[in-house]
């Protein structure tokens, strides 16, 4: 019999009462039922602070005005009762100093992507984790479906062969008018970082080809857009790559191809065939090959042909459709598990500070190459 753990106690900084992506996170953390919501800085509007609170069950004097004060206050509490795990969804700019707080303070951290908003300031962070005895994840909730991990598992398990091509593309539609919105921070380099589009879901993008190829993206070669004279930064990227092994490939993220919706697909080809996933039709993983009819595994405990690492993130039989929620719900699951088992550093199945600086080499590099004609970029790590 699996050993019982009481509820990990779960704070969050951001993520409000009308923020997508914090609703999101709660609804994923109920999931398994790992979790407990104890504290939170969900906004800086007071009002609308205490009715998150309120919501989650959270007593008043836990609903804290600003991060600063929710660590500073949950460490003098009793250490049964303190939170374990802050989740941060805030914009860019604050994801790494509040990271570097609660690390400090011993909390393990769970944030949004991307990492941070420069090489320098993720790459300290790296190095204060690595002695913190702490745990640290990054949201990249495309990595927590399991056909996602079967891809990656019949790549690393030689299925296609050896690599020839990668294609991913991630295009959206809700910046399509010249008009539409960006939303105050995403559109402020101060506060999003030097990528626009680049870090909202370039990242994603790119995170999912290095995670199921196998391979690092070692070369960039980009051309960034910007539809609206009052932006300040890309709502469109094209970017041509290699692997540090050669595998050419395209990256294409934007959010301006009118009419998409959440259309992240990536294909990868070998030598002896090839893989589709679609995060729009995430149960299906269509499976080419240069010597057998094209096969589509499905999603499902009880379907054939799945390796254990996507039976594991699966809960329900074939043609139950699992999606989003559930993706991010598998990354808290693991997460769990990596803080019962008093693990530091990434939890196992978790994207962790590495993809962080993968991410942010990639952001750097792409606005590099943009600046400089296209010309071809390397990825860099360190500042």
């Amino acid at each position: 019999m699996a050993e019982l753990f009481p509820p990990i106690r779960a704070g969050m900084i951001g993520g409000g009462q009308g923020a997508f992506i914090g609703q999101v996170h709660r609804m994923a953390a109920r999931l398994d039922g790992d979790y407990a919501w104890v504290c939170g800085a969900f906004s800086r509007n007071a009002d609308n602070n205490q009715a998150t609170a309120d919501g989650l069950g959270i007593e008043s004097a836990r609903a804290y005005a600003d991060w600063e004060t929710l660590i500073e206050q949950e460490q003098r509490l009793p250490a049964d009762q303190r939170v374990q795990l802050l989740v941060i969804a805030t914009p860019n700019h604050l994801h790494v100093p509040i990271a570097r707080a609660a690390l400090a303070a011993g909390i393990h951290v769970f944030s949004e992507k991307p990492a941070g908003i420069d090489v320098g300031e993720v790459a300290a962070l790296a190095a204060q984790l690595d002695s913190s005895g702490t745990l640290y994840g990054l949201a990249h909730t495309y990595l927590g479906y399991p056909l996602v991990w079967q891809a990656q598992e019949m790549v690393s398990q030689g299925a296609l062969g050896a690599l020839r091509k990668i294609h991913v593309e991630y295009p959206q539609g809700w910046l399509g008018k010249a008009g539409d919105n960006a939303g105050a921070w995403r559109a402020d380099p101060a506060q999003s970082g030097v990528g626009g589009c680049l870090a909202d879901i370039g990242t994603h993008a790119f995170t999912l080809a290095e995670f199921i190829s196998g391979q690092k993206i070692d070369q960039v070669c980009a051309a960034l857009g910007r539809h609206a004279d009052a932006r300040q930064l890309d709502d469109d990227a094209d970017v041509l790559f290699r692997t540090e092994t050669g595998v050419s490939g395209t990256l294409i993220a934007s959010q301006v191809c009118t009419g998409e919706e959440n259309g992240l697909k990536i294909r990868l080809y070998g030598e002896y065939g090839g893989l589709e996933w679609q995060q729009m039709a995430p149960n299906s993983l269509i499976h080419r090959r240069h010597d057998a009819p094209q096969r589509c595994l499905r999603a499902g405990i009880d379907r054939p042909g799945l390796y254990p690492v996507a039976q594991a993130r699966l809960r329900l039989p074939g043609g139950h459709p699992e999606g989003y929620l559930e993706a991010l719900a598998n990354l808290y699951r693991d997460f769990a598990k990596a803080i019962h088992q008093q693990a530091a550093g990434t939890p196992a199945g978790v994207p962790g500070i590495q993809a962080g600086l993968r991410g942010m080499a990639f952001i750097e590099a792409a606005v590099r190459s943009h600046r400089d004609h296209q010309r071809w970029v390397a990825l860099k790590t360190a500042a």
